[in-house]
């Protein structure tokens, strides 16, 4: 999506699009030969297939292995090789944290590491939130040489670490490498600089994570920090503005709500699982033309490697699909940010399923939503940030182009 173009061509209208992002959508067939999309008999989205249209996203490039804010920035529309997000910011602004231009953030699980230092479980147990938001109260009265250091806890295990230069001192930089090794059985890495200016925020870097340590010993379990996706607040074309239109952001976790926010949709009350986030769309539809519904559960269980926790992740959104027609949206998109194969338990490269229903769209014949139908789908294997200008098209919100 090129924004100066959308910009000149976007034009209000009465129609209202919602995109449902099914978090690591894309899967491997499994034990018996069939992915977790195509064994588990959805047949909602599969009637949604017969009177819409097929096709596949490709995140960021063809090979490349998205990380999930990549992965939504380009169903928004933007190049995420142009425009580079920061998962510390993106949890940061999904909890409100108010991010001053020159703080630096990052994202921070808590871990349990062994008497040897090394890490037994690098989710630590997805402790309680209320014990992280205790450890994020300890950790916040860390003192850094000419540094202010703030944690807040998400959710879980995760907390977000903000470090702000006190005034006079040397400005923080990005450019130092993750401390998260992302396996078990060895310890923390220590932060280490891309770049010279990294050096100085390295060093405060390690010193945290070390006084970190130190302060949670006594523990058994989340006794240690990782910290991942330093980032500091992006300058992002704004999504109402470009296409002329209210939006709204319906997300359970903070990361994705971040990101809404910073690209200008209003990030609405979601609850605490997919239902009320449901009855949430409900009680705005009248309120925006625009949302975004963000579901977990998918990624959750492929991250963990459980096909069939999967599978009934997809059949639980399935029907839920009746909630969401009963609003007549003009056009219905179901889309992923990645793939997340459970037979991986991780992200992949893989093309991405894509449905597309609603007003204006020409059927391919299809009958059934999975990744073998997809692939062969009329829309074809595109590049995700070219979705919502095609979806904006179907419910006529962009003008000609030319003469």
């Amino acid at each position: 999506m090129d924004p100066e173009l959308i910009r000149r061509l976007s034009i209000p209208g009465e129609s209202k699009v919602l995109l449902c992002v099914l978090d690591g959508l894309g899967g491997l067939p499994g034990p018996l030969g069939r992915s977790e999309l195509e064994s588990a008999d959805c047949r909602h989205l599969d009637r949604l297939a017969t009177d819409g249209a097929l096709g596949q996203t490709i995140p960021v490039g063809h090979g490349i292995t998205p990380g999930s804010g990549p992965g939504h920035l380009a169903l928004f529309g933007y190049d995420p090789l142009v425009y580079e997000v920061g998962r510390g910011v993106l949890e940061g602004t999904g909890i409100d944290i108010a991010l001053q231009p020159a703080d630096l953030a990052a994202r921070g699980n808590l871990c349990t590491v062994d008497p040897e230092g090394r890490i037994t479980d690098r989710r630590a147990g997805r402790v309680a939130t209320e014990i992280t938001t205790e450890i994020a109260a300890e950790l916040s009265t860390i003192e850094l040489p000419g540094c202010e250091v703030a944690v807040h806890a998400v959710r879980e295990h995760r907390f977000v670490l903000v470090l702000r230069a006190a005034e006079g001192n040397p400005p923080l930089s990005d450019a130092i490498s993750e401390t998260d090794p992302q396996a078990e059985g060895v310890p923390p890495l220590d932060a280490v600089a891309t770049s010279a200016e990294g050096e100085h925020t390295a060093g405060l870097v390690n010193q945290f994570a070390r006084e970190a340590r130190a302060r949670l010993t006594g523990r058994d379990t989340a006794n240690a920090v990782l910290l991942r996706g330093w980032s500091t607040l992006p300058d992002l074309p704004q999504l109402p503005e470009l296409w002329k239109l209210r939006a709204a952001a319906i997300a359970v976790y903070p990361m994705y709500r971040g990101l809404a926010r910073l690209v200008g949709m209003d990030v609405l009350d979601a609850g605490e699982s997919f239902e009320t986030a449901i009855a949430r769309l409900h009680e705005a539809w009248e309120d925006y033309d625009f949302f975004f519904l963000h579901y977990k559960p998918t990624d959750a269980a492929g991250e963990d490697g459980d096909f069939a926790r999967k599978r009934q992740a997809l059949r639980d959104f399935d029907a839920c699909v009746p909630e969401l027609l009963a609003l007549s949206p003009n056009v219905l998109i179901v889309a992923g940010d990645h793939s997340t194969p459970a037979t991986m338990a991780a992200h992949s490269w893989h093309p991405v399923p894509l449905l597309i229903w609603g007003d204006n769209v020409r059927t391919d014949g299809s009958h059934h939503f999975d990744e073998g139908e997809c692939a062969v789908g009329g829309l074809g294997t595109m590049p995700a940030k070219e979705l919502l200008p095609l979806a904006f098209a179907h419910a006529m919100r962009l003008t000609k182009f030319g003469a």
